[in-house]
């Protein structure tokens, strides 16, 4: 019994050996990281540990599946596994916590950036954890380039350039809204 025990606790996987898995599990991590730092310093609420979170998830599922492939079902030799489903299930989740962040107050929509940012955090770690780390690696560079430096040159553009600016075809009732508040009134018609 204690051998069986000893044979579950191995972290030995067939598809993946454990030094790879582990290089994949810490790109992911950093990768992740490196993502939610520039969120983390910009303030915003999905920062630094939930980014490295959403990359280490992603790549496990991803490594999770490699190892499912190995193993055998019921004694079938003819089972495929498909390791593209669980993809997409590690794409609707982290697009299921993307969502949640993203709100909108005052006729503004808020946190589509950091939104869009997990979403990519997530397919960071999904590339590690199939073993595309240089395509991680490749994909981070060019997020942090995309929030950190077009995100500063937006700033010196001034509002009309960023991306939180109120959508031109805001509803009347937005607008009754903002003109309530605006003369500190509260109309309970657009509330």
């Amino acid at each position: 019994m204690v051998d069986r025990l000893a044979a579950e606790m191995d972290l030995g996987f067939g598809a993946v050996p454990l030094d790879v898995l582990v290089l994949r599990m810490i790109a992911a991590i950093v990768l992740g990281g490196i993502i939610g730092f520039e969120r983390e310093e910009r303030g915003k609420d999905a920062g630094l540990r939930t980014h490295m979170l959403i990359a280490f998830a992603s790549c496990l599922f991803l490594l999770i599946s490699q190892a499912l492939a190995d193993l055998p079902f019921s004694g079938a030799s003819n089972v495929n596994v498909d390791p593209l489903r669980l993809v997409e299930a590690v794409t609707a989740g982290v697009a299921f916590l993307s969502a949640g962040l993203i709100f909108s107050r005052n006729g503004s929509v808020q946190n589509v950036t950091t939104g869009a940012s997990m979403w990519l955090a997530g397919a960071i770690g999904t590339a590690c954890g199939v073993g595309q780390i240089g395509l991680a690696g490749l994909a981070t560079l060019m997020v942090v380039i995309v929030l950190a430096v077009i995100g500063r040159l937006q700033s010196k553009l001034g509002p009309q350039a960023r991306d939180s600016a109120p959508d031109e075809g805001m509803s009347e009732r937005s607008d009754k809204l903002r003109h309530a508040q605006a003369h500190g009134h509260r109309d309970k018609g657009a509330i």
